[in-house]
């Protein structure tokens, strides 16, 4: 189970469809909905456990905010930033036939990602809130997992880089500081494939400017959450999660709600 956490990476997160709150408005209240499409391979790295995965939101955004004292407000739909992953154990789980799996036992893992959203979503420099943030980001990722019997521990840490917006609302210029986040795990699984947990993160950094002048928006925020899985079957499984802040430096905390159903193929399935 810990190969699957660690490879598929992040549970509470899973690619949602989000606000870019590195948007420079104050007031804000936001609400986003919506499916997401992924695809995810796994790789023989070398003779390591790898995985190459891409996920495409689409979602409805409603909501209003101050910018500048100004209230804006925006209604839309449209695709968001579509989001490309590659993931490698790189210690304690070797690259393995579905057969070689069905036998293997975690003891420690250590694996590493990166990350990279793509600025292809829904965007309208008219608008001061949308769907895309026209900007990249790159996130690259190192976790440890260790399995004490039917209990996981795992903890990763976590930089996002990010480029700037040259077409923000009013033909001004965003760029965002490094935002840097650690993140812990506490899982358990119940056999049969079934397993749930709990975890926490702590997010710093992530200060925005707009035009070079800094804003008071410094993130230290941490945030708590859940994640459920089970199988259907050998090739379907379901995944529910649910996080929520527990505090925020700026005041930009959000509830996030999910549920998503994997589909595996290949393998000898």
């Amino acid at each position: 189970m810990g190969v699957n956490f660690l490879v598929n990476g992040y549970a509470n997160t899973q690619g949602a469809l989000t606000f870019d709150d590195s948007v420079p408005l104050t007031d804000a209240s936001i609400k986003t909905q919506g499916p997401i499409i992924g695809y995810a391979r796994t790789l023989d790295l070398f003779g390591k456990s790898g995985k190459v995965d891409v996920i495409v939101p689409y979602g409805w955004l409603s909501g209003d905010g101050l910018f500048r004292g100004e209230r804006v407000e925006r209604k839309v739909d449209g695709f968001g930033d579509p989001l490309v992953r590659l993931s490698i154990l790189l210690h304690g789980a070797p690259a393995m036939t579905a057969q070689q799996f069905a036998t293997y036992r975690q003891d420690l893992i250590v694996g590493a990602s990166v990350q990279v959203s793509v600025p292809l979503g829904q965007y309208d420099p008219a608008r001061a809130i949308n769907l895309g943030a026209n900007r990249w980001f790159v996130k690259p990722s190192i976790g440890v997992s260790k399995a004490l019997g039917r209990w996981t521990l795992e903890a990763t840490a976590t930089a996002t880089f990010y480029g700037a917006n040259d077409d923000f609302f009013g033909g001004n210029r965003v760029t965002r500081k490094p935002l840097y986040s650690a993140q812990g795990y506490v899982v358990y699984s119940f056999g049969k494939g079934i397993w749930a947990s709990l975890d926490t993160t702590y997010y710093t950094g992530g200060r925005t400017a707009m035009n070079g002048i800094p804003a008071d928006n410094l993130e230290r925020n941490i945030r708590v959450g859940s994640t459920v899985a089970f199988p259907l079957n050998r090739r379907n499984s379901i995944k529910l999660y649910a996080s929520t802040g527990v505090s925020a430096r700026t005041g930009n905390n959000f509830d996030l709600l999910g549920a998503a159903w994997q589909v595996r193929w290949g393998g000898g399935l």
